[in-house]
């Protein structure tokens, strides 16, 4: 059974990672607004990620006996001054998340609750690859600078993402 205490804070979680997704479907639709459809890509498929986190945290409060309460998504931003202030917003939103998940392991430890610990340690990993993959486009569209063939090179490849089933 979960303790009162990780149910909040696992609740907090599922919350900021439909906030996540929200963030990201909005840089999804910003960048179709700028027809850079693969960067849009990038984004729509980063959103579809972030709910299903909020769903495996979702599922764990269920299967631990524990209940799930739905908050208000906050309001997110929807302007960007460019495509590389989008992807490093991106990238320091997932420097916050590891933030979250460190906490809420360091929680889990705490508490003795090793089911907590062995759900968590996949979201450890996660934040790993999510911070890595931010932090490379941000460096190449770093690179790219004010080059418009090289973003439109960087917008084919971000349009080849696809969801990975989990």
């Amino acid at each position: 059974m979960l303790s009162a205490k990780l149910q909040d804070a696992m609740n907090k979680q599922i919350n900021a990672e439909l906030f996540s997704a929200y963030i990201y479907l909005s840089m999804s639709a910003y960048f179709e607004d700028k027809t850079l459809r693969g960067f849009a890509n990038w984004m729509r498929v980063q959103a579809q990620e972030e709910v299903g986190h909020a769903m495996r945290f979702y599922d764990f409060i269920v299967d631990r006996l524990g209940r799930v309460l739905l908050a208000p998504i906050a309001k997110v931003p929807t302007e960007w001054p460019s495509t590389l202030a989008a992807f490093e917003s991106a990238f320091a939103h997932e420097q916050k998340v590891t933030g979250m998940i460190n906490d809420l392991m360091t929680l889990a430890v705490a508490e003795g609750d090793h089911a907590a610990v062995s759900f968590l340690k996949w979201f450890v990993d996660e934040q790993v690859e999510e911070e890595s993959q931010a932090d490379e486009i941000v460096q190449q569209l770093k690179l790219a600078g004010d080059n418009g063939a090289a973003l439109l090179i960087l917008d084919r490849e971000m349009a080849g993402r696809k969801a990975e089933e989990e």
